[in-house]
């Protein structure tokens, strides 16, 4: 696979999609990649069937506020400085990396630390999305251990983890993560070729970079990019149910920095032939989309807000005031949807009361 310049911007359009929101900043996951490029070369894309059964794959992301990452920028040599400490502490070398999430910067990540250290990259990652806790992946729902897990900040402070469960971890790494001023980078949930094949979301840096590619195409064509968009996600072996939820304006926006997190609401405003108002709630990603009160999408499920005229995803860091918004809602990978995954990455993981409902069903 190629990573030109544009290939870079279409995967950081596609991944801030499926990113629901989330992942980080993917303008600047696209500038560290081109620098790294420029550099080092391509980084080599590989199929996660290609492992050996006792490869060491080892998935690196950045953790944090998305907030924070708009004023605290990483300087690139994180991943080596972290990737190091986890070998170290494990005692051999990985084989290859992959992305913890698939969503904004965090998809852009990995790839920049295998152009610098000549690792393959595995097409795929964790979730088919962004989420913002470090259980909530599919490791840990097939039960691949979240530790040893290595942590660094900017200025080189490096911290392992040696936990007894995801949600153990989660909580002293978020405390980690403030202490290091909101933001830094992890390496986490070292696995083997058999682990991986049986855990990784497949192909997922592809399909980022082709729903990039199909926006700019549509665009560049004077082509309706909702519609392109759409239609490539029918084509995909997750995506295929999305729906429309809303167009309109942001009347409203809340949006806090508060435990590690971007925590709030948008209130979105549609005029016409009949008016209606849409509430979306975040936790650095969109959770759950209500339409006068009914509810309309919820986690897993991904809720994609884009700009109006160029379906340009927005991350929630990014919303503002008065500006005018199509909202897509996307069926989450199957995986997401079973029973043993609804229970760690649900509704009721967030503390809402309700059931996950498909979109399918809730928007038919």
């Amino acid at each position: 696979m190629s990573f030109e310049p544009t290939d870079i911007q279409d995967l950081a359009r596609g991944a801030a999609l499926l990113g629901a929101g989330g992942g980080g900043d993917p303008y600047l996951g696209s500038l560290l990649l081109e620098a790294a490029v420029a550099e080092h070369g391509a980084p080599r894309l590989i199929n996660v069937e290609s492992l050996a059964d006792d490869d060491l794959l080892i998935p690196v992301a950045m953790m944090g506020a998305p907030t924070v990452l708009l004023e605290k920028f990483p300087n690139g040599g994180e991943g080596k400085r972290v990737l190091a400490r986890l070998e170290d502490r494990i005692g051999r070398r990985a084989t290859a990396i992959m992305a913890a999430e698939i969503g904004g910067g965090n998809a852009l990540i990995p790839l920049m630390l295998g152009a610098q250290l000549g690792l393959p990259v595995v097409d795929g990652d964790g979730m088919g999305r962004a989420f913002p806790e470090l259980h909530m992946v599919t490791f840990n729902i097939f039960d691949v251990s979240i530790s040893p897990m290595a942590m660094t900040d900017e200025h080189g402070n490096v911290v392992s983890i040696d936990g007894v469960g995801g949600e153990h971890v989660e909580r002293l790494a978020r405390h980690v993560i403030m202490g290091m001023g909101g933001s830094g980078m992890i390496a986490l949930y070292p696995m083997n070729g058999v682990q991986a094949r049986q855990a990784t979301v497949r192909g997922t840096i592809s399909m980022a970079m082709e729903i990039g590619a199909a926006l700019r195409n549509a665009r560049e064509a004077g082509l309706d990019p909702f519609e392109a968009l759409s239609d490539y996600l029918r084509s995909t072996p997750y995506y295929q149910h999305c729906h429309a939820l809303c167009t309109g304006k942001i009347v409203d926006l809340q949006r806090e920095t508060r435990a590690g997190f971007a925590v709030g609401r948008a209130i979105i405003e549609t005029h016409g032939r009949s008016s209606s108002t849409t509430k979306i709630e975040f936790q650095n990603e969109h959770l759950a989309a209500w339409t006068d009160g009914r509810l309309r999408a919820s986690v897993p499920d991904l809720i994609c807000v884009l700009d109006q005229e160029t379906a340009e995803p927005i991350t929630t860091e990014a919303l503002k005031y008065g500006q005018r918004v199509h909202v897509m809602a996307i069926g989450a990978p199957p995986i997401l949807r079973e029973t043993r995954s609804l229970a760690v990455l649900g509704p009721q993981a967030f503390g809402y009361e309700h059931d996950f409902q498909e979109i399918e069903q809730l928007n038919q």
